[in-house]
């Protein structure tokens, strides 16, 4: 029998939305603090060079110039994913991207102005900008302490008989996929403040994803202890990923702000944000796949390079999820997985939305499609063949319980064509699937996994939810506080959260992975159910019945047999502290998810559960243009159980439109080592007319794990859709597209050499 919620599976408006909406929102580059000052950076002006020396003298003479700090000038200590890095540079350049200097002025034009003042002499050094270049016997060492360019990082995964496999195949096809810098394009820029007092500790004021982690990564960046620094998160204009490593940016404003001993503030300009922000991976995916003759997966076979830039930062761990798309994106038995992971001097990239996931589901998919039609197979049939199913494990031992990807693949199916209109005179049309694999409980990258949550009840029947999940604009203060009120059984309506001081709110390991919902609502779920407990307890010496009898529902306590019998819940927590004896209502809970770390050969169950989806995208092409035009999209998803239906579709129609740019118009140019994309008008982002039409379906398959059956699905959306649109393009036109974005430049070329 479905059970009967009074608030969970409703449709329920974000609680930010009216005040973003209406403007009244203040993003972190509206904070202003007393006596704030302004930072500004200067930027390397070659790729690769040496730093022969730096005179400030000018700017410090500047009228308004409260400071000006060099890596000569301050104590450092390396950061970054590999401790690769200083935030002021010593020595010489590796990148574009990198900060020589920096100032704090009374105003931001001063700042800025100083930048101009400070003369830095160069002496330029040879660069390498590809990452198979890098690796050449004499090729320039972007990092010269050590005796090469490849990275430390290589990921080598092995199961079953691969070339075995492939000997015996009935058909096989080989490919290579190019995907191409990306930028997150968030509309607010990054943008750090921090506040030195007098008591030698630091409060920042960040947009971080992984506050926690972020404190320990600064102070030990600035060589001092946690307990020094407090960490603030306001609300966020967009991250997307960009918010999960410690950048320049936050332990330069904390230099500053130390020098000068008032808060300083340094935002980017949009030109900078393109420069200096991370984004996407570039990566080139080279996979071979192997099938029998009954149209069943024997093997895939992949090696993927990546440029790693001149520091390692999270896009280089994406492999991590494109193995596991490799390995789990429908049933494969053999499986063999490669990485070259090169410094070169360009800049680094960061994590970013669906975190290698886009890239490796692009490669697979096509093939998948290439697949059948030499198999003769209809690809949708292909897809259903090899449909992961409950209770699978698959290569590298990811233990699938919830799954309905066979349901996703039917209703794509069933669906695909409806409502379209017919295609302009001339026009081609084609439809393409794509299915998706990805973490949705979680994914244990670091030891522990877990979120803390603390549930507070007060005199009034207000309730506190102190959670440790950060909320980036995916709506999780209103999933959590929807959880809290069908746990507890009062109105929704009374339930706060509060998640942004690192202060006051208890431990989580950060806002990515898709684990928001599973597991701060887990913690939350425990939290309130414990506090319940409570408040029954002291309803029993109310009502002078057993705890057992009493039941809490839409605010009200009542015997569960006589409901005539009730009280209104706020009343029940004043009369028990308003006694002798008398106590508070909180309750505390960490839910950490039953999953393991990857071991050395890359195996484990990183995730309590798994998410799955499949989409149809209806794409017309123009074959004298180039032009592609998609007019509709059917993403369906395995969502476990929908806990707010209306939010989890807008998470999947944002997550489409990033998919779209990133199969038709984006990419970040960069050519020797310089960004050459500088405004919106050079980097094509989408706009809300370019959106097609748009269908979502949720597919409930109820996981055991997750908070009243939910699953993650904030990557979801974005994972199929270059996949999906390039497979109709290739149904439209007869052309593979192996590298993104595919412009009609691009389709009017393939064409005419066709």
């Amino acid at each position: 029998m479905t059970p009967q919620f009074a608030v969970v599976g409703k449709s329920t408006p974000k609680r930010d939305g009216v005040e973003k909406v209406t403007g009244r929102t203040r993003y972190l580059h509206d904070l202003a603090l007393p006596r704030m000052a302004h930072g500004r950076i200067l930027r390397a002006r070659f790729p690769h060079a040496r730093i022969v020396s730096i005179d400030a003298t000018r700017a410090r003479a500047l009228p308004g110039v409260l400071v000006v700090l060099t890596g000569e000038d301050v104590e450092q200590h390396p950061f970054g994913f590999a401790k690769d890095q200083l935030a002021l540079k010593r020595g010489k350049t590796c990148c574009i991207r990198d900060e020589v200097a920096a100032v704090a002025a009374e105003t931001p034009e001063i700042a800025e102005a100083a930048l101009a003042l400070i003369d830095v002499e160069y002496t330029e050094l040879p660069a390498v900008f590809d990452p198979r270049a890098a690796l050449a016997p004499g090729a320039p060492l972007v990092h010269e302490h050590l005796s090469g360019n490849l990275t430390h990082l290589r990921y080598q995964f092995t199961h079953g008989d691969v070339d075995g496999a492939c000997a015996g195949a009935a058909a096989t096809v080989d490919g290579e996929y190019r995907l191409n810098f990306v930028s997150t394009a968030c509309l607010g820029t990054m943008v750090a403040v921090a506040d030195w007092n007098l008591d030698d500790r630091l409060t920042m004021h960040s947009t971080t994803q992984v506050p926690f982690l972020y404190q320990r990564d600064l102070a030990q960046a600035l060589g001092i202890g946690g307990e020094r620094v407090r960490v603030l998160q306001p609300p966020v204009g967009g991250n997307f990923g960009r918010g999960l490593d410690l950048y320049p940016i936050d332990v330069i404003a904390a230099l500053l702000s130390r020098a000068v001993r008032r808060p300083v503030k340094i935002e980017f300009d949009r030109m900078e944000e393109f420069m200096a922000a991370p984004g996407r991976e570039p990566c080139v995916i080279r996979l071979r796949t192997a099938a029998s003759a009954d149209g069943r997966l024997l093997a895939r076979d992949a090696h993927v390079v990546i440029d790693n830039g001149a520091y390692v930062s999270w896009g280089s761990t994406t492999p991590h999820v494109m193995l596991s798309t490799v390995a789990g994106l429908y049933r494969c038995p053999n499986v063999r997985f490669d990485t070259t992971i090169a410094y070169t001097n360009n800049p680094y990239s960061g994590s970013m939305r669906g975190y290698g996931n886009l890239e490796s589901t692009f490669a697979v998919e096509s093939q998948m499609d290439d697949l059948a039609d030499r198999l003769g197979l209809d690809r949708l049939e292909f897809r259903r063949r090899n449909a992961t199913k409950p209770g699978d494990a698959n290569p590298q031992g990811f233990a699938i319980t919830s799954c309905a990807l066979g349901e996703c693949l039917d209703t794509v199916g069933e669906d695909a064509g409806r409502d379209v209109p017919a295609p302009r005179p001339g026009w081609k049309r084609g439809v393409g699937y794509a299915g998706m694999f990805h973490v949705a409980g979680g994914a244990r990258i670091y030891r522990s996994d877990g979120c803390g949550a603390i549930v507070k009840l007060d005199d009034f029947g207000a309730v506190s939810l102190i959670t440790g999940a950060s909320e980036i604009g995916q709506g999780s203060e209103t999933v959590l506080a929807m959880i809290v009120a069908e746990a507890l059984g009062v109105p929704l309506e009374r339930v706060a959260v509060v998640n942004s001081d690192t202060a006051v709110k208890p431990w989580d390991v950060g806002a990515h992975a898709s684990r928001t919902t599973f597991i701060a609502g887990n913690a939350a779920r425990l939290a309130a159910e414990d506090l319940r407990r409570r408040l029954l307890a002291m309803a029993a010496a109310f009502f002078e019945e057993p705890a057992e009898r009493l039941e809490i529902r839409e605010g009200w306590v009542f015997v569960r047999d006589e409901p005539q019998r009730r009280e209104p819940y706020d009343r029940i927590v004043r009369a028990g502290h308003y006694r002798d004896g008398g106590r508070a209502l909180v309750a505390e809970a960490f839910y950490d998810p039953p999953s393991t770390m990857l071991d050395k050969d890359l195996h484990g169950n990183v995730s309590a559960a798994y998410g799955f989806a499949a989409q149809a995208a209806v794409v017309d092409v123009d074959p004298e243009t180039g032009a592609v035009e998609v007019r509709r999209i059917v993403s369906a998803h395995d969502v476990g159980r929908a806990l707010n239906p209306a939010a989890a579709e807008g998470q999947i129609h944002g997550g489409i439109h990033m998919g779209l740019g990133y199969a038709l118009a984006e990419k970040l140019v960069v050519e020797e080592g310089h960004v050459l994309s500088a405004t919106f008008m050079d980097y094509a982002l989408l706009r809300a007319a370019d959106m097609p039409a748009l269908a979502v379906r949720l597919i409930e398959s109820v996981d055991a794990e997750g908070p009243f059956g939910a699953k993650g699905l904030g990557e979801s959306g974005v994972i199929p859709v270059s996949a999906a649109v390039a497979n109709a393009i290739h149904d439209a036109i007869g052309v593979r597209f192996t590298e993104l974005p595919i412009t009609p430049a691009r389709v009017r070329a393939a064409l005419a050499r066709r």
